[in-house]
């Protein structure tokens, strides 16, 4: 049974979520190599599920952390969402990796390779807002991070409208109703990431105005 910590190791639970932005950071790199033309498929998506799988591992350890450890470096409950949020934002994102594999797409237009990028962008706002929340807190340089990432949501919103618009724009046929079908579903996987992302930005604003 692991021996119950009396002294908060703040540098522990900043590390583990910086590996989680990290990880993040990887599995959206991976993503938009996936959706890029040519790219291989089975090898790339099996390489963002293994950045996923890692992701939970590291979650996981935040948890066992966090149960046997009476005093923590931030609230016990923002430890939680934060690495909930965390975790939410790589399994999204894997999730439209599996998407493009289960349905084949060896090629996705340039409106799915615009959200991917979204998603990109956000995870390097976010390893970077990661970052100014621990010790040497940065609270106005942070505060322009989350508000970066939330632009990018909006931008991913119009990007997702602009693609439901037109994805059966032409389409007059069953395999072309099929295709249209599954490049909806994953435009829809790819803006609800962007929205977990948006959801790290408020978690981390939160803990920044709590804690300063």
């Amino acid at each position: 049974m692991p021996e119950l910590s009396l002294i908060p190791r703040a540098a522990k639970y900043f590390d583990m979520f910086q590996r989680s932005a990290d990880l993040n950071l990887e599995g959206a790199r991976l993503l938009a190599q996936l959706l890029e033309p040519g790219a291989d498929i089975e090898r790339v998506s099996r390489r963002l599920k293994d950045v996923e799988h890692s992701a939970d591992e590291n979650t996981h350890e935040i948890f066992a952390a966090l149960n046997v450890s009476f005093v923590t470096p931030l609230d016990r409950e923002d430890i939680s969402e934060l690495a909930s949020a965390l975790d939410d934002v790589v399994d999204w994102t894997e999730e439209a990796g599996r998407r493009v594999r289960l349905y084949r797409l060896a090629e996705t237009p340039p409106l799915a390779r615009k959200l991917a990028r979204v998603l990109l962008d956000q995870a390097e706002e976010i390893a970077k807002g990661v970052r100014m929340l621990g010790p040497s807190r940065k609270p106005a340089e942070l505060e322009k991070t989350t508000q970066e990432i939330h632009r990018l949501e909006n931008e991913g919103d119009d990007l997702f409208s602009d693609a439901i618009a037109g994805v059966y724009d032409g389409v007059t046929d069953v395999p072309g109703v099929i295709r249209a079908t599954r490049l909806s579903d994953l435009y829809q996987v790819l803006e609800t990431a962007t929205d977990k992302a948006e959801h790290v930005a408020v978690v981390m604003h939160n803990v920044a105005l709590k804690h300063g």
